[in-house]
């Protein structure tokens, strides 16, 4: 083989692996945590707030996970207290896997059930909303 063939064997190669290269980065799923993140982004002093809020309660909110289900015990000043509750666990490696859910009550805990295939590490994002009030809370969480 004369070295006019290698040279044209070589660029072929390399043509072929930048192609299948765009290929398979074409194929990647890439998932945003919102398609609405720059909105978002403005109003996230709102969520600041919320912040200062739950964290100027007497305790944290307790999260804790079993094989069934996902418990928030809320603090003293929320108990008896009618409140809006939104939770969000946030899959940080595959969308599929988020659970959100939207409970009103006046009871000290909420409980998320999880199926058996909610392993992984998460994003638990817990919002309520009592007496007139926005409360936010987030707290990394690993089930196994």
């Amino acid at each position: 083989m004369s070295w006019g063939y290698k040279i044209l064997l070589l660029y072929s190669v390399f043509v072929i692996g930048i192609v299948y290269m765009v290929f398979k980065s074409s194929a990647q799923n890439v998932d945003l945590v919102t398609p609405d993140y720059y909105e978002q982004e403005l109003q996230y002093q709102s969520t600041i707030d919320a912040t200062n809020l739950a964290n100027a309660l007497s305790e944290k909110l307790k999260c804790t996970a079993d094989e069934q289900a996902l418990t928030i015990v809320f603090p003293k000043e929320m108990q008896d207290v009618q409140k809006h509750t939104s939770v969000w666990l946030y899959c940080i490696a595959n969308k599929k896997k988020d659970i959100r859910q939207e409970v009103t009550t006046a009871d000290a805990t909420v409980t998320v059930p999880l199926r058996p295939d909610n392993k992984g590490m998460y994003d638990v994002k817990v919002t309520w909303k009592a007496n007139g009030k926005d409360y936010y809370f987030e707290e990394k969480l690993f089930l196994q």
